[in-house]
């Protein structure tokens, strides 16, 4: 891969259950890791509309691809400029180690 393609900053986050100081839980999200990635929305990219309850919805499925990193998984989420993408699947690329493509779903 040709690393110039990598040139996208997208911030994995977790969610993450924990107790505050009066004991109670409290759930959030927090980063896990901030890389340098490649997004494809080219036409393999999927983009659907759909009418539920007389409202209208549309799904927006991106695909970033980065270098191959651990702990990655599909509970997580990404942000990049202010948009959040649920991640859908991590594939590792022909199971070398080498990158993940890491299929999402736009929150909208």
């Amino acid at each position: 891969m040709n690393p110039s393609r990598l040139r996208h900053r997208i911030t994995f986050q977790e969610f993450i259950e924990t107790t505050n100081e009066n004991g109670f839980p409290v759930e959030d999200w927090t980063d896990f890791k901030t890389v340098w990635a490649m997004i494809k929305t080219d036409s393999n990219t999927k983009y659907r509309e759909y009418y539920e309850a007389a409202s209208e919805h549309s799904e927006k499925i991106v695909r970033f691809i980065v270098r191959y990193t651990t702990g990655i998984d599909a509970k997580m989420r990404i942000l990049h400029k202010g948009r959040t993408f649920n991640i859908i699947a991590v594939v590792n690329d022909d199971e070398l180690n080498k990158t993940l493509t890491i299929i999402c779903k736009e929150v909208v």
